[in-house]
C-alpha cells in the first residue's frame, strides 16, 4: 500500500479531479454518469497526483463494466456530495461512493446500493494513553471527522455540546491534531485508522476495537432518492461483492484477507 501523510491529504482537499471507467451509455443528464467522492479518504479514496485511486475508486470501475455503464469520477469534497444529491432531481450528481455508511437517517433522504463493504469505527490513541474502549473517552479530547458515523457515536457518548469533542473537516485532519497532541484519541473507521498505522509506525499509535459500542457498518453507494439508478446497479454489486476480484481489491487496499460472508448476505 503507498505509503500516505496527513499533511499530503489535506494538502489536496481542495482539488477536484476526475477519472473515468467503464464502457456503454448511462446516466440520468447523458452517456456517461457523473459520480462524486471525497479523496480525502485513504485507502478507500485519496489523490495520488492527479489521480483519484483507492478500494473504492477499483470497486466502482468493477461495478461499472459489470452494468455496462461509462462514468466521471469527481473529487467534491464530504459535505458538497450530501448536499447536491439531496437535490433529487436537480442533482449534479447521479451517485456518490466515499466509503459512506448507510443508517435509517440518511435513507430518508437518500438511496443507497446493496451493501459494498464491512466496516467499524476504531479509536486511535497514542500508546500508553491506557485507553480500552470507547466509555473511556467520555472526558478525554476526542476528533473526528464532522458529518460521519464517527461524530454520531461519539455524540451519544460525549454528549452533543461537548467541547471536547472536535470536529475536522477530513480525517485527515483529525489525525494531524492527534499527531500534534491536541487531542487524546480520533475516532475513524478501521480501514482508516489501520491504514494509518501501517503507514506511520513512527508515530507509535495503538489501534482499538471496541465491538461492544461501535457495532458494525456497511458502506453503500448512494443515489439521489428515487433514483432509476439503484436497481441496475444493485445487480452489479451483488455480482461484483461475492467475486474473487473484489477479494484482490480488498487485499491489495486494505492489507488483509476479507471475510464477506456477512456482507453477501446483506440487503
Amino acid at each position: 500500500m503507498k505509503k500516505w501523510t496527513t499533511a499530503g491529504m489535506i494538502a489536496v482537499l481542495g482539488l477536484a479531479l476526475a477519472a473515468c471507467g467503464g464502457n456503454e451509455a448511462g446516466g440520468s443528464g447523458g452517456d456517461k454518469l457523473s459520480i462524486a467522492t471525497d479523496a480525502s479518504y485513504a485507502p478507500m479514496e485519496s489523490m495520488d497526483k492527479d489521480k483519484i485511486v483507492g478500494f473504492d475508486v477499483d470497486f466502482l470501475d468493477a461495478v461499472m463494466k459489470e452494468a455496462g455503464l461509462t462514468y466521471e469520477l469527481t473529487n467534491t469534497g464530504w459535505d458538497p456530495l450530501f448536499a447536491d444529491l439531496e437535490k433529487g432531481g436537480q442533482s449534479a450528481y447521479d451517485a456518490a461512493i466515499s466509503a459512506i455508511s448507510i443508517s435509517d437517517d440518511r435513507k430518508q433522504t437518500y438511496d443507497f446500493s446493496l451493501p459494498y463493504f464491512e466496516s467499524v469505527n476504531m479509536i486511535l490513541t497514542k500508546q500508553g494513553a491506557g485507553v480500552k474502549d470507547a466509555l473511556e473517552l467520555k472526558d478525554r479530547k476526542v476528533a473526528v471527522q464532522g458529518a460521519t458515523t464517527a461524530e454520531e457515536l461519539m455524540k451519544g457518548i460525549m454528549g452533543d455540546g461537548n467541547t471536547a469533542l472536535k470536529r475536522f473537516a477530513s480525517n485527515a485532519e483529525a489525525l494531524l491534531e492527534l499527531e500534534k497532541g491536541g487531542v487524546d484519541a480520533v475516532v475513524a473507521d478501521f480501514a482508516v485508522v489501520q491504514a494509518y498505522v501501517q503507514n506511520n509506525p513512527e508515530q507509535k499509535f495503538d489501534a482499538i476495537y471496541d465491538k461492544t459500542n461501535f457495532a458494525p457498518e456497511y458502506y453503500g453507494i448512494m443515489f439521489p432518492k428515487g433514483s432509476e439508478l439503484k436497481e441496475k446497479v444493485d445487480a452489479a454489486v451483488e455480482k461484483v461483492r461475492a467475486s474473487d476480484e473484489y477479494k484482490e481489491m480488498y487485499k491489495k487496499w486494505i492489507g488483509v484477507e476479507p471475510d464477506t460472508t456477512d456482507l453477501i448476505r446483506a440487503k
